[in-house]
């Protein structure tokens, strides 16, 4: 597993560099073949924030990307609580891969940036991201993985690309475009 360990206006010294590291390999257990992390760490400095210590990660897999964000009181409780939850996203990836779609595939997908007017906001961030075909179910479960509100995805069924995304009510929606 090849970790990359970033300060964001800060400077990562050897000894929480080294904690990652080894809290990340039991995290690389779990997972069948983690060619990147990054992790994250960053200082927020308003003092009203005592859960100042922020550690975001994002790991890129064969299979699913996983991100996931926690903040504490030190960077040690931080980066714990971090893997805990990314060990839960993987735990919760392979039993819904299990009991629904063993052989799909699956892919990270940004928001779609929004195209500026004269008076609209201009873009500022553009990604670019493979797309995949998976069935809707599958892009349901990468949504739920990377926590965002919505996803982008090829739809294996109809060989469209589709966006399924997260209802106030708890539901999800599907949005195909028509023929």
């Amino acid at each position: 597993m090849q970790l990359q360990v970033k300060g964001k206006n800060l400077e990562t010294d050897d000894p929480i560099r080294g904690y990652a590291e080894e809290k990340f390999r039991r995290l690389a257990r779990h997972l069948a073949d983690p060619t990147k992390v990054e992790l994250e760490l960053s200082l927020e400095k308003n003092p009203s924030i005592a859960d100042n210590h922020i550690a975001e990660a994002t790991i890129w897999t064969k299979g699913p990307t996983l991100r996931a964000r926690e903040s504490s009181s030190d960077w040690r409780a931080s980066i714990d609580e971090l893997v805990d939850k990314l060990e839960r996203q993987v735990k919760r990836y392979r039993e819904k891969r299990r009991n629904h779609h063993p052989h799909a595939n699956s892919a990270l997908a940004e928001g779609a940036p929004v195209v500026p007017g004269e008076s609209e906001p201009r873009i500022v961030k553009m990604k670019q991201f493979p797309v995949k075909p998976m069935m809707p179910e599958e892009a349901v479960l990468q949504l739920e993985l990377i926590g965002h509100d919505f996803f982008v995805f090829r739809n294996s069924e109809v060989g469209e690309v589709g966006v399924v995304y997260r209802r106030r009510d708890g539901n999800y929606g599907l949005i195909e475009p028509q023929p």
